[in-house]
């Protein structure tokens, strides 16, 4: 898995409990995303990018107003135009895992707005962070 993410909770991404918010958990893993997708060589421009498919969240701890975090993120399944990421969020301070997402995504093509075939470089970038 490589290091996909970091952030500083601040007030302002609270719920009124003074929880990091779900809105902003979600964020995170959307930056992450990006952050694996150009690791494996998928830049998006004006012709091809990816689509989220489905995210699937699961939240362990708490982590609140001045607590720092970080991602790790990897490859868990490659198909001929989809692909599977997991993102994990932990606890800076203790190392604690406190959310996870698991993500379906398929390469699309912008234009003509569908599925493409995945790039041979992207399968072959992504293969180094494949995870089980």
């Amino acid at each position: 898995m490589i290091k996909t993410g970091e952030g500083l909770i601040t007030a302002d991404l609270c719920d009124r409990m003074g929880h990091f918010t779900t809105r902003h958990y979600t964020a995170a893993f959307d930056e992450a995303s990006y952050v694996l997708a150009e690791a494996c060589g998928l830049v998006p421009d004006s012709e091809t990018g990816f689509a989220d498919l489905e995210l699937i969240m699961k939240f362990t701890a708490e982590i609140r107003e001045g607590d720092r975090f970080y991602i790790k993120s990897g490859v868990v399944k490659l198909g001929n135009s989809s692909f599977t990421a997991f993102h994990q969020m932990y606890n800076a301070k203790d190392n604690t895992p406190v959310a996870s997402c698991e993500e379906k995504a398929v390469v699309f093509d912008l234009v003509k707005r569908k599925s493409k075939p995945m790039p041979d470089e992207f399968r072959a970038l992504a293969g180094k962070f494949l995870i089980d």
